[in-house]
């Protein structure tokens, strides 16, 4: 019997879910083509929207692409299909970062359905949290998500927490004096001007959230070497409730399996009711990253720093309509 796979029109709203993951910038570095006859969904990076400045080897975009092969793994199981999928199958191209191939849905792909509902829902939210402490019960379950998808989640102490703090200061402070580095943020950061109230990629106005007062929080700042008119400040958690995401090897396939557990976490605590917000700064700075692991874990590699906790909901930021990044052959 000849199996019989979605049409295009059925892929699309799969598509749709895939990009509202999260990737550096918010610029979406990744391109999807559907092959109807075999059921095949390839994800490709996109190297004209890296970052040769601040992600010069493409781990960050490896993360985001991965990100967004996880959410389509989850809307795929949600549409009642599962997805078979293999990372970087073409040596000869670095581009094609995995291969899914739909299929009858399996065992396990009932438990990614259920994530469907925080695809939409997820935002990264740059405001302060409360200091209202993450239960424990709650962090563990997304130990279990992030060792799901073959990764690992350290819950810093709180010395580990202050050295990531400093980190994460030290590495805005070295961007802030790399004109290079200054210019691509800003390349990705809205001015509010009204071109840009309709730009489908980079991070708009209403996003940035308030600058921080003192020594204090996580978020980056897309704002700092821009005026922004009407941006006030705000005080932030004094205490941010971080963990870890990392892996044992750092190569191609460890970031990918690295983004689809990033997303997985993500959503996971978008379902238990977290808001959440990244950072990777001290992490492109290969003489900070190595600082950022705690030497006593068995995280080799940390890939991600993830903040959790209460507060408001980050705003929506733009995507890019399906049309610009799927292809049907």
């Amino acid at each position: 019997m000849t199996a019989s796979f979605p049409d295009p029109a059925a892929v699309v709203p799969l598509i749709e879910d895939a990009v509202m993951a999260p990737s550096m910038h918010n610029a979406q570095p990744w391109k999807f083509l559907y092959r109807p006859a075999s059921g095949l969904i390839e994800l490709h990076g996109d190297p004209g929207r890296a970052m040769p400045h601040a992600d010069p080897d493409h781990r960050a975009l490896h993360v985001g692409c991965a990100a967004a092969l996880f959410n389509l793994r989850v809307s795929a199981a949600s549409a009642g299909w599962g997805a078979d999928v293999r990372l970087l199958p073409d040596p000869d191209d670095p581009w094609l970062l995995a291969a899914a191939g739909l299929r009858e849905p399996g065992p396990t792909d009932g438990d990614l359905a259920t994530l469907r509902p925080a695809v939409r829902r997820r935002h990264s939210s740059r405001f302060p949290f409360a200091e209202e402490e993450v239960p424990p019960a709650l962090v563990d379950g997304l130990r279990a998500a992030a060792l799901l998808e073959g990764c690992r989640l350290a819950v810093p102490d709180a010395w580990h927490t202050d050295t990531v703090l400093g980190l994460v200061h030290d590495s805005e402070h070295r961007e802030e004096m790399d004109p290079s580095l200054v210019a691509e943020t800003m390349a990705w950061t809205h001015a509010g001007t009204p071109d840009e109230q309709t730009r489908p990629d980079g991070i708009p106005v209403n996003a940035l959230g308030p600058k921080p007062s003192g020594r204090g929080g996580f978020v980056r700042d897309f704002g700092r070497s821009r005026r922004v008119p009407g941006r006030g400040w705000a005080t932030f958690e004094q205490k941010p409730q971080i963990v870890l995401l990392g892996t044992s090897g750092d190569r191609p396939e460890d970031w990918l399996r690295a983004g689809q557990a990033l997303q997985r976490v993500l959503l996971q605590a978008t379902a238990d009711g977290l808001v959440t917000s990244m950072t990777s700064q001290p992490l492109e700075w290969p003489e900070l990253r190595w600082t950022v692991r705690d030497p006593g874990s068995a995280m080799t590699h940390v890939q991600m720093v993830i903040r959790l906790g209460y507060g408001p909901q980050g705003p929506a930021t733009p995507r890019r309509p399906v049309a610009d990044v799927l292809d049907i052959r």
